[in-house]
């Protein structure tokens, strides 16, 4: 009864949320973007699922959040062709980036969390499996799943105690969180805490990204620019930044002696960012979408204008930086240890498992200044320990690789492939 009552408030919220948005979209993009691509959600299902279809629901909330989906995309795909796979954002930019991945069936928006919603969508695609990502889960689309009595899991998850669901305020999500088939956690202070919470269907199975990224750099894209940008200088590679750490770049450009080449790829790629960026970096800079093999030679920095280099860019690369540090938290590291460099972070890391266990191997290096940086290194160049950080680095990989095998096995038992 405690349980309904609190779905009907959340649900209300839910509603004013939506109209919040709503008012925002006249002046803002995204919000503009959230309205606008769930217009068409249901008619888009409907072309693109009929009855009989076994569907395979996989839902995520982002950009970050899909890197986790993607190998078991992939698994699905390639050891059961006989499911139809929906995956759902509740992010525009996560959308618009992946909206066309090849090995999907369909890709859409998940439509707002109320009661009305969730029974539509559930009784439309009637999934076989759902997999939440992480932590993005919705009351009331949990609520429905269970009461239909569909299989629903939760996979690379992390849990700690200061999340809300296990305050007394959040019992209601908790008892929801309860009658989840089973959850597939990072790590196994995750699955102590659940257990204590009477929730006893968990297997500490690692986090999914790790099989992404050697995948990743194992299929790496040629970039001839970027090989003769480097020649043979040592690369320094700031990946996914932002303004704040933009501007320790800036100070450690202009104070390194070291014979580097820069190369910056910014997390927003808008030009009126593109040129706030030109305009602090000192040097010969040039832009990713105006070079060409002759004026890439003479450049001392090269801004990466354009999406999807990234990742394949850490193979060209000696030193990492990666942005989020001094802002919400850090990117994506793995990448970048998975080619066995060092890794330049902010101090916004607590949150990031990954983040703890490379500090502690010296692969990760957080940093406050940049006086710091140009420190570590030359510590790091003049003792020549780039050999040894490449070896903690993708030993750490390896050996944390394997969790989507382990998923989808136990998911998947009994089923042919």
């Amino acid at each position: 009864m405690l349980l309904l009552l609190i779905l009907k408030l959340y649900t209300l919220a839910q509603y004013l949320y939506g109209f919040a948005i709503w008012i925002a979209a006249s002046r803002n993009t995204k919000a503009r973007l959230w309205i606008h691509g769930r217009r068409h959600v249901y008619g888009h299902l409907q072309n693109n699922f009929y009855k009989g279809d076994e569907v395979i629901w996989i839902h995520v909330s982002s950009v970050g959040e899909f890197e986790q989906a993607r190998p078991l995309i992939h698994q699905i795909k390639s050891q059961f062709p006989q499911f139809k796979l929906l995956l759902t954002f509740y992010s525009p930019s996560g959308y618009k980036l992946r909206k066309d991945y090849p090995e999907l069936d369909c890709v859409s928006y998940l439509p707002i969390d109320t009661p009305k919603n969730a029974i539509r969508f559930v009784e439309l695609i009637n999934p076989k499996y759902t997999f939440f990502v992480k932590y993005d889960f919705w009351p009331n689309y949990l609520n429905e799943l269970q009461k239909r009595g569909h299989a629903h899991f939760v996979i690379s998850a992390i849990f700690r105690p200061n999340q809300y669901f296990f305050k007394f305020y959040g019992a209601w999500m908790l008892d929801l969180l309860s009658k989840v088939d089973h959850f597939f956690v990072q790590n196994q202070e995750s699955k102590t805490l659940l257990n204590s919470r009477g929730i006893d269907q968990v297997s500490s199975v690692g986090d999914t990204r790790f099989d992404q990224v050697i995948h990743n750099s194992k299929s790496i894209e040629e970039l001839p620019l970027v090989k003769a940008f480097k020649g043979d200088s040592l690369l320094f590679l700031a990946g996914s930044t932002w303004s704040a750490g933009e501007w320790l770049l800036k100070d450690f450009i202009s104070c390194s002696n070291l014979n580097f080449k820069y190369v910056i790829a910014p997390h927003e790629i808008h030009q009126s960012h593109i040129l706030q960026l030109q305009s602090i970096i000192s040097g010969n800079v040039v832009l990713y979408s105006e070079c060409n093999l002759e004026n890439v030679l003479h450049a001392d920095v090269l801004i990466i204008d354009n999406i999807g280099l990234l990742s394949s860019m850490y193979a060209y690369a000696d030193i990492a930086y990666v942005g989020g540090g001094f802002g919400k938290g850090i990117h994506n590291i793995l990448e970048p240890a998975s080619f066995g460099i060092p890794i330049f972070i902010g101090p916004n890391n607590v949150k990031f498992n990954e983040a703890k266990e490379l500090k502690d191997l010296g692969v990760a290096i957080e940093i406050k200044a940049a006086k710091e940086m140009v420190t570590r290194t030359n510590q790091m160049i003049n003792h020549d320990l780039l050999g040894e950080i490449k070896s903690h680095s993708r030993s750490y990989i390896y050996n944390n690789s394997g969790a989507t095998k382990k998923l989808v096995s136990k998911v998947f038992k009994g089923i042919d492939d």
